[in-house]
């Protein structure tokens, strides 16, 4: 058993009442507002004093400050917030990272590996940042203090006696900065493989995938000035109130300059309902804005066959009067298989589809007048289109709407994958990928005079199967909570333990540092809030946003600890006790200044000239994007609309389909609280909301405690006291939160081409507790 439930008994400031019989207490109806703004700051004064958080939280998403390690949301290039550019969940993630709270060596002493990995991931989590570097030796039941340079000379000890490069695993969050994950990399391949997993791997790589195949980049083009172009905006898959906060405020100021929105979930989200800015006159007033002008509950996993009946009804319209529904010129200079993709949709039947989807003909046929006589439409998306099997084919199935509207590569129009962790597209424009180019691995030899691998790495689940199976036998970590964001956890946990070496560079004590190889070692490093002072000089670092925005990024802070150091430093002593003097890369010249790391990445990497002077200039710089011009990069040269069939989830009696979500109190892996207000749970994770039918279906009743199974390839997966809640969801659906349920994700369920775990479409039994152990799977 990997984690003791101990959720029902934790105190939360923000509601003290406890759920325990499954009952929904004052959901919130509208997002954000003053609420937001109370539950914010008293996470972030229980973390810190209120001199410290003035300091972080003026500086956050300023140009002449950091970067939020939250989303990666962009910042408006002009109009920025003078009081506060973040949102409730960004104050959180700095409460997070900025706390006073450390983790000295007096503490590890007192508590054993086993003692801690008992504790829940919020518990984990509230410990408290690592002060220095910590050492689990073989057998040991503590971790120990050691120095740097004992921990790089461990780390090179082992990585040197492998017996092939591609028995190390190097894997990356999202937090990384642009200077980390480009030395990282280069390291990487410098010592012999391609082997860079990353948490990309886990969330929009089916994006990456759809949009690189569909228009030759694996990017969106839409840039945050689109939205208050757009004349329609549609968002599928995607909770922007809880993951996305500061979209709220784009969409509402789409809103006011006359867009329509259509949201497609199988949740009613309340960020999708309606918003109140915080910030405006309205918002302290409790004055709410309306967003969403038609809400498609779509069942999960069907909204590729909710987009065919919508673009049947658009092409019944368009063959009434040519050219009055699709943009024919651009279908003609642009794209490719318009036709064959138009005669494909005539075997399909309306009532058919709407059945699979789960939406009446009456709501598809106002969506298809919305969309019918609008030209700038935005399609936003998340991981409710990309964790399942056939996520790249829907999500070219939201391409294809866009190309036959012409709504790619003009104002106001476009694509937008919405992007969950702040850095985690810089760090695959830097190199963080397990299948680097052609064009890119030669630049790397040309500019650094080495020979980088070939044969393409590991992704993130094959990782996870070469640990398992002893392919692979060091693991490192550059940030992240690997065992805790990875499907299947005690699969994975066993492959972790299966290593020779596991290390995490970390600022916070997670689960991974807790399920470990024989032998361990945590590295901290510095947060995004901490200012960093290297070789006396004050130094930054820079992230991409979603939009392909890069700027600087320079934390004020005083750091909890002398003893961190950051990303691009302990890349660089890395690489150094590793590779030693056989290493082709000038290491010691970019430990003198962060610039001369810039300075190679522009060498390196296309649309980074003038690095260091673009990237001082406030706000920073668009990196180019070949569709947002019309370029479009794809083997045949013009955007290519895609033919696939819906999928069909045929459940056996008594089986139900789950997706994995967050509560409004967590970003990805970490925990903020235990509350989840706008669906009205207070002081639990450990729910399953389930349609009423379907409760009294399975005998089951409201708080009923029931335990979850999947059974995949006859491989049983348990789950065990999950409290019953009854929501509004369709019929043979139901959500869990992530990281909790993580256990019933198989290993080998995971979606075509882009080899992403299947997170949002697992198949469940769920029966009546057996007892309660008190513990969890």
């Amino acid at each position: 058993m990997l984690e003791e439930n101990k959720s029902t008994n934790i105190p939360n400031p923000e509601n003290p009442e406890q759920l325990n019989d499954g009952e929904i207490r004052n959901p919130k109806t509208v997002a954000a507002g003053i609420p937001g703004v109370l539950a914010a700051a008293a996470h972030v004064l229980s973390e810190m004093s209120p001199v410290r958080a003035w300091q972080a939280l003026s500086k956050l998403n300023q140009k002449d400050g950091y970067d939020c390690p939250g989303c990666a949301w962009p910042d408006p290039d002009d109009d920025r917030s003078a009081i506060a550019e973040y949102c409730e969940n960004g104050a959180k993630a700095i409460a997070e990272e900025a706390t006073t709270k450390k983790l000295d060596p007096a503490f590890f002493k007192r508590h054993s590996v086993s003692e801690l990995s008992l504790l829940n991931d919020y518990e984990i989590g509230k410990k408290g940042r690592i002060a220095q570097p910590m050492y689990l030796a073989k057998g040991s039941s503590h971790y120990e203090p050691i120095s740097w340079e004992l921990a790089f000379e461990k780390i090179a000890v082992q990585l040197n006696a492998l017996s092939s490069p591609d028995e190390a695993i190097f894997y990356t969050s999202g937090r990384t900065s642009n200077e980390a994950a480009f030395l990282y990399q280069l390291f990487v391949r410098e010592f012999g493989t391609n082997n860079l997993p990353d948490c990309s791997n886990m969330c929009h790589e089916s994006s990456g995938v759809a949009l690189t195949e569909s228009l030759g980049i694996g990017k969106g083009s839409v840039k945050l000035e689109d939205f208050y172009e757009s004349e329609l905006i549609i968002i599928l898959g995607q909770n922007p109130g809880t993951n996305h906060p500061r979209m709220l405020s784009a969409l509402q100021k789409a809103k006011e300059n006359g867009a329509k929105i259509i949201a497609v979930n199988p949740l009613p989200e309340t960020g999708l309902i309606s918003f109140s800015d915080p910030q405006s006159v309205k918002g302290v007033l409790g004055i709410k804005s309306k967003l969403s002008d038609l809400f498609l509950q779509v069942k999960i996993n069907e909204d590729m066959a909710l987009l065919k009946a919508i673009i049947i009804l658009l092409a019944e319209e368009e063959s009434k009067n040519s050219g009055s529904v699709f943009d024919l010129d651009f279908i003609k200079d642009h794209t490719i298989n318009a036709e064959a993709y138009l005669n494909h949709l005539q075997k399909y039947s309306l009532e058919d589809l709407s059945v699979q989807c789960g939406i009446s003909l009456g709501q598809i046929r106002e969506a298809a007048e919305l969309i019918r006589p609008r030209k700038k439409i935005i399609a936003c998306w998340a991981m409710g289109l990309t964790q399942h099997k056939n996520a790249v084919d829907t999500i070219k199935e939201v391409v294809n709407l866009l190309l036959l509207k012409g709504s790619i590569g003009k104002p106001g129009s476009g694509t937008c994958p919405v992007r969950g962790h702040s850095n985690v597209q810089g760090d695959r424009t830097m190199g963080i990928y397990e299948k680097p180019s052609a064009s890119f691995l030669e630049k790397i030899q040309e500019v650094f005079q080495f020979n980088p691998p070939l044969k393409a790495g590991y992704d993130t689940v094959e990782s996870i199967n070469a640990m398992y199976e002893g392919k692979a036998k060091v693991f490192f970590a550059m940030g992240g909570n690997f065992l805790s964001a990875t499907p299947d956890t005690q699969y994975t946990a066993e492959a972790l333990r299966k290593c020779s070496l596991t290390v995490h560079v970390s600022t916070k004590l997670n689960r991974s540092h807790l399920i470990h190889g024989e032998e361990a070692i945590i590295l901290p490093t510095l947060g995004r809030s901490d200012a960093d002072v290297w070789n006396k000089q004050q130094q930054f670092i820079s992230c991409e946003n979603s939009m392909g925005v890069v700027q600087l990024s320079k934390g004020n802070l005083k750091p909890i600890s002398s003893n961190l150091l950051s990303e691009p430093v302990i890349v660089c002593m890395l690489a150094k006790a590793v590779l030693g003097t056989k290493s082709k890369v000038d290491w010691d010249l970019y430990l003198q200044h962060y610039d001369h790391i810039r300075d190679s990445i522009e060498k390196t990497i296309t649309g980074f000239e003038n690095y260091n002077k673009r990237v001082r200039e406030p706000g920073g710089f668009y990196l180019p994007n070949s569709s947002r011009e019309k370029n479009f990069t794809t083997i045949s040269g013009k955007a290519e609309l895609n033919i696939a069939e819906p999928s069909n989830h045929k459940l056996a009696h008594g089986e139900l389909l789950m997706m994995t979500i967050r509560s409004h109190d967590q970003f990805n892996t970490t925990i903020y609280g235990m509350n989840d207000r706008y669906r009205g749970i207070h002081n639990e994770r450990r729910v399953i909301f389930m349609n009423e039918k379907d409760i009294s279906q399975n005998g089951l009743e409201p708080g009923s405690v029931v335990d979850l199974i999947s059974d995949k390839d006859g491989t049983i997966r348990q789950a065990h006291n999950f409290i019953v809640v009854p929501f509004s969801i369709p019929e043979k659906c139901t959500a869990t939160y992530f990281p909790e349920t993580n256990v019933l994700v198989p290993i080998g369920s995971v979606a075509d081409k882009s080899n992403t775990p299947v997170s949002k479409s697992v198949v469940i039994r769920v029966r009546p507790a057996a007892k309660n152990t008190g513990k969890a799977d």
